[in-house]
């Protein structure tokens, strides 16, 4: 519930898998930007599929498609597009007559199950003529490779882009640490590593040129912010923001995983995230990338930025 990934409805957070060692965008290809698809059909003219459309990431990338006119099928449980990651039934009807689809997974890529998922997608995508497809991935999740993969080779003929992004800023202000900040306490499994948090404006930036063919597609973009925070930083920083004393709480996996389960969570999910938590928060991802400036040509917004910023929109008003 923390790291990158959406939600049916309301999204999540998620964060990589398997880091390359390669630059920060690996293009599969050489081909140019701008293809047959793009030419025939420009941004304004095309149809996009939006998984998770409710969710954090999701509802943004609606809202930049929409901008840009695009004819934008905003797929959750109880939209207008009906689309459930837990029922395969209804995702040949969403996906129908779309020319690309942005492809959020619940409750994350490198969950039990994400592979089969992402092979059963994959296939119905390409048999209903998607060219472009962009998947939202993280940061030092080996699993999450294997879904990705999956994805990949079942999708024969699709473009796939993949977004490997780190932790969530606005998991503060929107999703399960909101309610930590709210009272002055972030109880979390992060130790004292560093992470650099990114904004999901800057993730769904990234997306939506991907899904428009404004950047090449093909590729694999590791995103994340411009410099590494601690959560003792963290808290630090929101304090700032808030004008209240907001402290870090350091736990274990374990503890985590039954205060997630007192919050409703089931025990499964709730034992996998916390884990999954602790696996991503050793240190292996305490490094910053230039992915949201090779994909938009500008750096990276600072987190200092999205707290003031999600000040003003009320996010943490009472």
């Amino acid at each position: 519930m923390t790291t990158n990934t959406e939600q049916p409805d309301t999204e999540q957070p998620n964060t990589d898998r398997a880091r390359t060692a390669q630059a920060n965008s690996v293009p599969a290809n050489t081909e140019p930007a701008e293809t047959e698809r793009t030419r025939t059909h420009p941004p304004e003219h095309r149809t996009v599929l939006v998984t998770s459309g409710t969710g954090k990431t999701g509802r943004r990338v609606v809202e930049r498609l929409l901008a840009r006119g695009a004819d934008v099928r905003s797929g959750s449980r109880t939209g207008d597009v009906p689309f459930d990651w837990r029922d395969e039934s209804g995702w040949g009807h969403a996906l129908r007559g779309a020319d690309a689809a942005y492809v959020a997974y619940y409750p994350d890529l490198a969950a039990p199950g994400a592979p089969e998922a992402m092979a059963a997608f994959g296939r119905m995508a390409a048999d209903s003529g998607v060219r472009g497809l962009v998947l939202l991935s993280g940061r030092g999740e080996p699993q999450a490779v294997v879904a990705e993969e999956a994805l990949r080779g079942a999708a024969a003929g699709v473009e796939l882009t993949v977004l490997r992004s780190a932790f969530f800023a606005q998991n503060f202000s929107e999703g399960a640490l909101l309610d930590g900040v709210l009272a002055g306490e972030l109880v979390f499994p992060g130790g004292s590593t560093a992470e650099p948090f990114v904004d999901v404006d800057d993730l769904a930036d990234v997306a939506v040129a991907a899904l428009t063919g404004e950047i090449p597609g093909g590729s694999v973009h590791e995103l994340t912010g411009p410099r590494l925070l601690t959560f003792d930083e963290v808290a630090a920083e929101l304090g700032r923001a808030t004008g209240t004393e907001i402290r870090y709480e350091p736990v274990t996996g374990p503890r985590y995983a039954a205060a997630l389960e007192t919050y409703g969570v089931p025990s499964a999910e709730a034992h996998f995230l916390a884990d999954l938590f602790v696996m991503l928060l050793d240190g292996h991802n305490a490094m910053t990338t230039d992915g949201v400036k090779r994909a938009l040509g500008r750096d990276a917004r600072d987190f200092t930025a999205f707290a003031r910023r999600a000040v003003r929109d009320g996010a943490w008003s009472r």
